[in-house]
């Protein structure tokens, strides 16, 4: 009877799980990254105590200084 060592085969299972989850990340990141960009905008806005000025296209928005 041989025993087989199976460390190796689970850790490229493991390898291959991690990445297909960073390609996940990095596709759904890419896909709404200006949305998530005019958020953080939006709420340093608020913090610094400016106006929030939208742009044309997702991630284009600004803070401006209260008239």
């Amino acid at each position: 009877m041989v025993i087989k060592n199976q460390k190796g085969q689970a850790l490229v299972e493991y390898v291959l799980i991690v990445a297909i989850i960073s390609v996940i990340t990095i596709a759904i990141v890419s896909y709404f990254g200006g949305y998530l960009k005019d958020s953080i905008t939006k709420t340093s806005c608020s913090l610094v105590d400016q106006e929030y000025v939208p742009g044309t296209k997702p991630g284009e928005a600004t803070c401006q200084n209260k008239a």
